[in-house]
């Protein structure tokens, strides 16, 4: 065992917490209930079990779960200091403790008129200020006053970012999609293989395109790399443009006004957030002005409202009728009694269909740590991986999976009644396969049923007893039923929000610090090493036989290209 393992391998106090203790004593007892007997128990357990939130609508009666279950859980939320640690949050504590800095997204999206402090300074002035400025500029481009080089309107907005830079304002204006300007068209680029950006800036003009690139240092490799090569595009593709014009396609979201100003771009037109908002929780701040522009000022404050609405709530409602923190309790249950390893978000809503990859981030980036935050090893299982899809493509992939198995996978079911489409049946035929998923993961089918239908579609039993252990499912698989009126801006900042602070809850419960993410800079410092032995062609760091190996196959291609 490695020397600085051991240093680590101090227990954490959360597992011997009297809550921790009941809640295993009381798994055993209840591990193998079937959610039907549940049912069959209380015939109002959907009353029961159900919360509304304006028009959101959460059903997680279809969990493992009873009363004495749920009171557990908020118990052990409670030893947690999950409460104190909300409230530290709010007022601008700085709760990332590793970083030294406040966690204040929910300032992004403040809508009342509290102060909201940093370090003796009330922040919402500075963010208000921002987004005057993001309403201002958005106006301009949507009404076609921004006139690029050769004096004509923008068409086409490129976001250069990655991470939160990049899946946040993504998936807001893929979300949003409705509420669109319709002579404007966006796009996200964020991979640095430049096939990426290359097969975009193929179908653009110089002339009409607009470029924000988001970095909040100005120095992330990929970002730097993809503006650079955006920027070559427009001075070799418009002709009689020059650096002077550069400032007229392209604008920036950064801190480092230094660097945005040497990269070519007026720092007038340079958008600011702060270090107290972390990358994967920026689509509320200026990181967001590619979906201020595509759906407009005015929809993209309705989804700060929105967001604003659902900090109230976690705020001041009691846990027990909490929606982040049931929601978060659950995967608590899941995650460390019955040792479910993943959680699966299946919106059925394809303006959603970007919601799952957004959350990966969210979530992973949040939680995936295996050490506390007073730096001990987590002798319990932390953060779930979180994956999913559109949920009627999903079910002609991987549901298979989720129906018969041998893995626990809690799942998340997102719809909304109201569809922005235009044909009633479509909606319908949506609305019953969503219905239908959750109720067939709850039930499942037996032998004497699967016979039953057999006989009821004329089959003759003796032909198709052989298929029987095959078309048997156990069912007990546990759900959540997330349901809004309609996908609008206000209901999306809700949405987001609850996430947000789901995560949040886990994180405090798992005793981590959720807004850190020192798992990620390993590999950016080996890939510069690499880059630059990849650039120089000589070895000048030592490497395992596999990364060199791997690296002369690179080297030897490389000269061949």
């Amino acid at each position: 065992m490695r020397p600085d393992r051991v240093i680590l391998n101090a227990k954490s106090p959360l597992i011997n917490t009297p809550a921790w203790m009941a809640l295993k004593t009381h798994f055993e007892r209840v591990k193998k209930v079937h959610m039907v007997e549940l049912f069959e128990q209380d015939p109002e357990r959907f009353s029961n079990y159900s919360l509304q939130f304006n028009d959101m609508l959460l059903d997680y009666s279809k969990n493992r779960v009873t009363d004495e279950t749920m009171q557990l859980l908020f118990d052990l939320a409670k030893q947690a200091g999950v409460e104190e640690w909300r409230d530290k949050m709010f007022v601008g504590d700085k709760i990332n403790n590793t970083e030294g800095r406040a966690v204040l997204h929910t300032a992004l999206r403040n809508r009342s008129e509290k102060p909201v402090f940093v370090d003796d300074e009330n922040v919402m002035p500075l963010v208000d200020a921002e987004l005057e400025k993001m309403k201002v500029f958005s106006d301009t481009v949507r009404n076609g006053d921004w006139i690029g080089y050769a004096g004509l309107p923008i068409t086409n907005i490129v976001n250069i970012g990655i991470g939160g830079s990049d899946l946040g304002p993504n998936m807001v204006c893929r979300a949003l999609e409705p509420y669109a300007h319709r002579s404007l068209r966006v796009h996200f680029v964020s991979n640095v293989d430049a096939s990426h950006i290359e097969q975009l800036l193929r179908r653009l003009r110089p002339e009409t395109t607009l470029f924000i690139v988001a970095s909040k240092t100005f120095t992330t490799q990929e970002t730097l790399t993809n503006a650079e090569t955006a920027k070559q595009w427009f001075l070799d593709g418009a002709g009689r443009a020059t650096e002077d014009d550069i400032s007229k396609h392209f604008v920036a979201v950064s801190t480092n006004e230094e660097k945005v100003k040497a990269f070519g771009i007026d720092t007038k037109n340079m958008f600011r957030f702060w270090d107290w908002v972390g990358g994967r929780y920026s689509l509320w701040s200026s990181v967001g002005l590619a979906s201020a522009i595509y759906v407009g000022m005015d929809n993209f404050i309705e989804l700060l409202e929105g967001a604003h609405e659902m900090d109230q709530h976690f705020q001041e409602t009691p846990l027990e009728e909490n929606i982040p923190v049931i929601l978060a309790m659950l995967g608590v249950w899941y995650g460390n009694f019955f040792d479910a390893e993943s959680s699966a978000v299946l919106p059925y809503d394809h303006n959603l269909r970007m919601l799952p990859a957004y959350l990966e981030q969210a979530d992973m980036e949040s939680n995936g740590k295996s050490v506390d935050r007073e730096g001990r090893q987590a002798t319990y299982s932390t953060g779930k991986i979180i994956w999913g899809a559109e949920g009627i493509n999903g079910q002609h992939a991987f549901y298979q999976l989720l129906h018969q198995g041998t893995r626990l996978i809690p799942t998340d079911f997102i719809a909304s009644v109201q569809s922005h489409g235009n044909h009633d049946n479509h909606s319908q035929i949506l609305a019953s396969n969503f219905l239908a998923q959750t109720e067939a993961l709850m039930k499942g089918r037996d032998i004497e049923e699967t016979r039953q239908q057999l006989a009821d579609a004329n089959i003759e039993l003796h032909k198709a007893e052989n298929r029987l252990p095959h078309m048997i499912f156990g069912g007990n698989q546990p759900s959540n039923s997330i349901v809004i009126k309609k996908l609008t801006p206000r209901a999306l900042g809700s949405l987001l929000a609850m996430y947000e602070h789901k995560i949040f809850v886990q994180g405090i419960v798992w005793n981590l610090n959720s807004y850190d993410q020192w798992g990620v800079e390993l590999g950016k410092k080996l890939a510069n090493d690499i880059l630059d032995e990849l650039e120089s062609d000589e070895d000048l760091f030592e490497h395992d036989s596999s990364t060199k190996g791997l690296l002369d196959w690179f080297r030897d291609n490389l000269k061949e290209s």
